[in-house]
């Protein structure tokens, strides 16, 4: 069996995922697709992300590619989570992680949908959502892009008010429309687009997937997208375990074993661990030049496996927050050695979790000035997650 060390893992991880000075590149296209998906939850993080990863990025790169070239696509794929990707990866997430998704959402909206009171019965009611999906993508086609509310003012179909969470302590109302929008998102048919606001806004003006695919997605079988994922993933994020990819795609361990048994990957020795390896992938990894990185929160890169020690070590509890969302994190030489923070007065503020030399610190502080330079004075909040400790601490 291959025995894989730490050290060659994090070579690995460090030339795949464009961190080096030498892998860098100058297309945000080519950074996402590295990463098969640049996290999109947070939208800062594509940006942030993908500068860490380019020579010379800046915010009109990457929405020129988002919303003028449209060689990328904000897309929600794994573990119900929204990401940005290239186009020829969206089919791949669509038929592998999106198509479950979208049963389990078009399962709760008619839960909604019935106890609001739209029809009697459940044909009924079904029926009453697929004439409601047929107009809101005809309002859409129509005005080209648009906001939920926006969308809600063209049919009283999509003012329909929903109850979240009925009877929960934190339940609330929601009109049909935006819960619609999500639906149709997760079965390929709409595409958040621009931000009502800035580049680091998290509401999007919808338009239809086919401003970006004209003749739709291509159809992939279910059991063949998952396949085709699983050997992505493993050529990006390998050598991993079964269960890093079954926690990373929000597959079950059905799916997850089916996949790989089609794959038919290489075992590996993890110092103790068996790890998964495309049987192409087993050459020995170069070594590259010392590297420093400033990554977002919820970075495609620590969110791509379930277990973290060989680059994390003892450091998660002050740089994840409660639900298991990493914050911004320093990088040297293929492990986790701090974290990041924007002070009251917008400036970057670096800590280490650990002692790691001048020379790591000189790094840092290098790349603290190239993200300084691209924010420009932009001042970034945590969407959609916690603050982590680290993120408490440095921001007083």
């Amino acid at each position: 069996m291959r025995r894989i060390d730490v050290v060659e893992r994090r070579a690995r991880l460090a030339l795949r995922h464009r961190l080096t000075t030498d892998t860098r590149s100058d297309d945000p296209v080519e950074v996402a697709r590295s990463l098969l998906a640049l996290h999109s939850t947070d939208p800062s993080s594509v940006y942030v992300g993908a500068w860490a990863r380019m020579r010379d990025g800046q915010v009109a790169d990457v929405e020129r590619a988002l919303y003028e070239d449209r060689s990328l696509i904000r897309f929600m794929g794994m573990r119900r989570t929204v990401f940005v990707t290239s186009l020829d990866m969206a089919p791949v997430l669509q038929a592998a992680c999106s198509r479950t998704v979208a049963a389990r959402e078009r399962r709760l909206l008619l839960k909604m949908l019935a106890e609001s009171g739209v029809a009697d019965d459940e044909a009924t009611v079904a029926a009453w959502l697929s004439e409601t999906e047929a107009v809101a993508l005809r309002a859409l086609k129509e005005r080209g892009e648009a906001t939920a509310t926006e969308l809600a003012s063209d049919d009283p179909r999509l003012s329909t008010e929903l109850v979240m969470a009925r009877g929960k302590a934190y339940e609330g109302r929601q009109k049909l429309a935006s819960r619609l929008l999500l639906l149709l998102a997760a079965e390929g048919h709409v595409v958040r687009g621009r931000p009502r606001g800035t580049w680091t806004s998290h509401q999007y003006r919808w338009a239809p997937l086919t401003d970006w695919f004209p003749g739709g997605l291509t159809e992939w079988e279910t059991r063949e997208a998952e396949t085709e994922l699983a050997r992505r993933w493993l050529r990006v994020f390998g050598p991993a375990t079964a269960d890093d990819l079954r926690w990373w795609a929000g597959w079950t361990k059905t799916q997850t074993k089916r996949a790989l048994t089609q794959l038919s990957p290489v075992e590996v020795d993890l110092d103790g661990t068996v790890g998964l390896l495309l049987a192409d992938d087993l050459a020995e990894t170069p070594r590259p030049e010392p590297w420093a990185a400033l990554l977002p929160a919820l970075d495609s890169t620590p969110m791509g496996w379930q277990h973290r020690d060989w680059f994390l070590g003892e450091h998660g509890p002050r740089l994840f927050d409660r639900n298991g969302n990493i914050g911004p994190s320093l990088w040297w030489n293929g492990r986790i050695v701090g974290g990041w923070a924007q002070d009251g007065g917008g400036e970057i503020v670096c800590r280490f979790l650990e002692d790691v030399g001048t020379d790591a610190e000189r790094a840092v502080q290098v790349e603290a000035e190239r993200l300084t330079v691209r924010l420009g004075g932009v001042r970034l909040a945590p969407r959609t997650r916690g603050r982590t400790w680290l993120e408490d601490e440095l921001a007083t």
